[in-house]
């Protein structure tokens, strides 16, 4: 891979849309289409996450979308620590479209599911290549090794809107 880039394209009462942009993906693994349902292990080939973490607490939430169409999602009481199943009110709808060397990957997520506003939060991707190659994304790292869960990942806010 050659450059990942991961935002917020937006986020209304009912619905999150969080885009991936893949360059460099001609030698990328896509894990075969598996339709919408919740699956554990998704981190182990190609795979994009959201970790959430609302202000004023150690406990975060941890979102998995595989270009598979499954999804997982998680909470945590705090630095990988108590991981129970995150209740979602519907699947979130997982997009992948691939070109010779590009891959877009859209996700729309139920908002409803999302930990309130404000919270910091990290867009970080799993990306498996040909021949087993696996490396790790974020927006930020911790400095010896990736660790998604670190507070390190947590590198951007998203606030609350004003009142009007």
């Amino acid at each position: 891979m050659s450059k990942i880039e991961a935002r917020i394209i937006g986020l209304d009462e009912h619905w999150m849309t969080l885009r991936w942009r893949v360059e460099g993906a001609q030698v990328l693994v896509l894990p075969p289409f598996a339709g919408k349902r919740r699956a554990d292990g998704l981190w182990q080939t190609t795979c994009f996450e959201m970790f959430v973490k609302p202000e004023g607490g150690e406990g975060y939430a941890e979102f998995n979308f595989s270009p598979s169409q499954s999804w997982a999602a998680y909470d945590f009481s705090g630095y990988r620590d108590g991981m129970a199943e995150r209740t979602a009110p519907r699947a979130p709808v997982c997009t992948p479209r691939r070109g010779q060397s590009v891959l877009i990957f859209d996700v729309a997520l139920p908002a409803p599911g999302l930990p309130a506003l404000p919270f910091a939060y990290g867009l970080t991707a799993v990306i498996e290549e040909e021949g087993g190659v696996k490396s790790y994304w974020a927006m930020a790292h911790r400095a010896d090794r990736p660790d998604f869960h670190d507070a390190s990942c947590f590198s951007a806010r998203l606030a609350a809107p004003s009142a009007t």
